[in-house]
């Protein structure tokens, strides 16, 4: 049990990864302030920047941190011997022996990152699903997912698919097309028979969106498909939700969009239609186009509807500099109001395959994934993404809230949270040089240095 007074700190810096470099301590009171420190505002004591944070002021709750289970990450995991993949498995999902990632992302049917392209059901007008099967599923997916969860059982599991059967669509394939309309219920049969099998299979999923980044067909180059906002909120008011609420799957949560940030209006309109407002509980984000503030814009036309990040790909290098790059990011997210982070693929080879798009995991031919496998002798590093997210996931709690709270030195992202025990978390991204700041809390304050190109976790009651 640290002491009311104790700051215990977490760095990632040119020293080493998560490292606990120091620890500081909360040395006055308010009444110990500096005169030249206006309480509650932007200020200076002891003539060093301030991070304010105000215990008062909550935000949203945190749901949790984690990545996708992608085929071609379930096929690399699987493919490690069973000692190494038990250790490999235990630092992504464990909290006591690893990162604690509470959060996972599954494709329905294969996505760009996989090894072919297939649905659960290629034949032709089979809208009775009489063909329908997981089984690509069960070679690797399946089984990976199922390990996870028995490292953590508290998984949140969220699935997004790429693509209807191609027969569902314009041009009858897999890759680009826009969703037909006459197929929307055979479409709600084949995403409920989905879930149905997994769970079946001891694997229960959370939450749903309709189709992954709905306005672009890649150009037709991979598993995608256009849908018309009116088509995406007929099918999952009118299609889906019966055929959920019929099989006991009524909380399954909905949630719309599941594409960039610059696509926010069409969230906005979405919501403006009560129906749809009151069955959709969450807005997926990406963050390859537009700012984050997109997600507070949204928040502020529909507070009531939460948000999510649900995908980020990232080039793989884990230097400091990456590291603070992906860890600005994430605070940004944290702080316009995401209750998650889902990183994109868990694992990648050195070359960012399998995969069967035209796209290198965000355009970055060095591998990108939390992790890469290296398809010549299976030797797993771990990437920027991987160290940057677990400054989130091992020490933010689901259910801690973010805390209001203001930083007056230039450069430094930050963002603060408590967890459901009453214990506080602050993480820091300094992408400069090394400087010293006054964390502010309540009526507490303490000061912090903070080392050059740093990623920081602050940890105290």
């Amino acid at each position: 049990m640290r002491k009311e007074t104790e700051i215990r700190v977490i760095c990632t810096d040119r020293n080493g990864f998560h490292q606990e470099s120091q620890t500081g301590i909360f040395t006055g009171t308010k009444d110990t302030w500096p005169r030249d420190y206006k309480y509650g505002g932007p200020s200076k004591v002891q003539k060093l920047p301030v991070i304010h944070i105000n215990p008062a002021q909550a935000c949203q709750s945190v749901l949790g941190f984690g990545g996708a289970f992608t085929d071609a990450s379930c096929y690399l995991l699987d493919g490690l011997d069973t000692n190494e993949r038990s250790i490999v498995m235990k630092r992504l999902f464990s909290n006591s022996e690893g990162m604690g990632f509470n959060v996972g992302r599954l494709t329905v049917g294969q996505c760009d990152f996989g090894r072919y392209p297939y649905s659960y059901d290629d034949v032709p007008d089979d809208v009775e699903m009489k063909h329908f099967t997981i089984e690509p599923d069960r070679e690797c997916m399946i089984p990976i997912i199922q390990e996870a969860l028995a490292i953590n059982p508290d998984l949140f599991l969220l699935s997004s698919p790429w693509s209807p059967p191609g027969w569902m669509k314009t041009g009858g394939l897999m890759t680009g097309g826009w969703m037909r309309q006459k197929y929307l219920g055979a479409y709600a049969e084949y995403y409920l028979r989905y879930l149905l099998a997994y769970h079946a299979e001891g694997i229960r999923i959370h939450a749903l969106t309709a189709q992954n980044e709905s306005e672009t067909d890649q150009l037709s180059l991979m598993p995608a498909c256009y849908w018309h906002p009116e088509m995406e909120m007929a099918f999952l008011r009118d299609e889906l939700l019966p055929r959920l609420k019929q099989n006991g799957l009524e909380d399954t949560e909905l949630w719309i969009m599941d594409h960039n940030y610059l696509m926010w209006r069409r969230a906005r309109w979405m919501l403006d239609d009560p129906a749809l407002k009151a069955v959709v509980k969450g807005i997926a984000f990406h963050p390859y186009e537009g700012p984050a503030e997109s997600m507070s814009m949204l928040h502020e036309a529909h507070p009531e509807i939460d948000a999510h990040m649900t995908e980020q790909g990232s080039g793989f290098s884990p230097t400091p500099e990456a590291i603070c790059e992906n860890g600005a990011m994430y605070v940004d997210m944290m702080r316009n109001w995401s209750r998650s982070i889902f990183c994109w693929n868990i694992a990648l080879d050195e070359t960012g395959k399998p995969h069967i798009g035209p796209f290198f995991q965000h355009g970055k031919q060095d591998g990108g994934g939390l992790l890469q496998v290296h398809s010549g002798t299976s030797k797993v590093i771990y990437g920027c993404q991987f160290w940057a997210l677990g400054h989130f996931s091992k020490h933010v709690r689901r259910g801690a809230v973010r805390l209001s709270s203001t930083c007056d030195l230039q450069g430094i992202r930050q963002v603060a949270f408590r967890n459901p025990d009453g214990g506080y978390v602050v993480v820091l991204v300094n992408p400069g040089p090394a400087t010293e700041a006054t964390l502010v809390v309540g009526e507490r304050h303490a000061q912090v240095p903070v080392p050059e190109t740093a990623m920081m976790t602050l940890l105290f009651q």
